[in-house]
């Protein structure tokens, strides 16, 4: 029998996960910016433009404010 044992390090390996987790934290914080949830210049409006309805349209926009 042999009386060999081996001896590693986990800091080379704390190290890689620790890496991997600022990599994982990055991503997610700049996919949230990119996909909608960051409004980095301060703008709270919303546009909505239809075009081409025509009389679809008016009916619509004369049922929303009441009007006739």
């Amino acid at each position: 029998m042999s009386d060999q044992s081996q001896t590693t390090s986990g800091s080379s390996s704390n190290m890689l996960a620790f890496i991997v987790g600022a990599l994982v934290v990055a991503v997610g914080v700049l996919g949230w910016i990119v996909y909608g949830g960051g409004d980095l210049d301060g703008s709270d409006d919303v546009t909505i433009s239809i075009e081409g309805g025509g009389e679809a349209v008016e009916a619509i926009e004369g049922a929303v404010t009441g009007g006739e």
